[in-house]
């Protein structure tokens, strides 16, 4: 992370709950992530290759806590949770984007 929050971080490339899990720990390595996974809108059944489900996992980690001030953007699903959401951010110094993106869920 660049600026003044200096927090170590790690990637893995399926789910850190897993007992054989892979971790980095470099931004050259991001690439190392199975991006098509993670996009992947459909990631288990019938002719989907397990590379996939594992792929989907993949975990970006940080230390401790991820400072509130380096969230950018807020995507929601419903309408109603959009609301719920623009009324906790209401008054707060910091205002990430909120965006209605019934999209992002898979």
């Amino acid at each position: 992370m660049g600026g003044s929050e200096q927090k170590r971080w790690a990637i893995t490339l399926s789910n850190a709950g897993s007992y054989y899990f892979e971790d980095r720990c470099k931004v050259e390595q991001l690439g190392e992530v199975n991006w098509d996974a993670v996009m992947a809108t459909r990631w288990s059944g019938p002719g989907i290759a397990p590379t996939i489900k594992e792929g989907k996992q993949a975990e970006f980690l940080v230390e401790d806590y991820f400072p509130w001030t380096l969230v950018e953007r807020i995507g929601v699903r419903s309408e109603r949770i959009y609301q719920q959401i623009s009324n906790q951010l209401s008054g707060l110094e910091h205002r990430p984007r909120l965006e209605l993106l019934p999209q992002w869920y898979y």
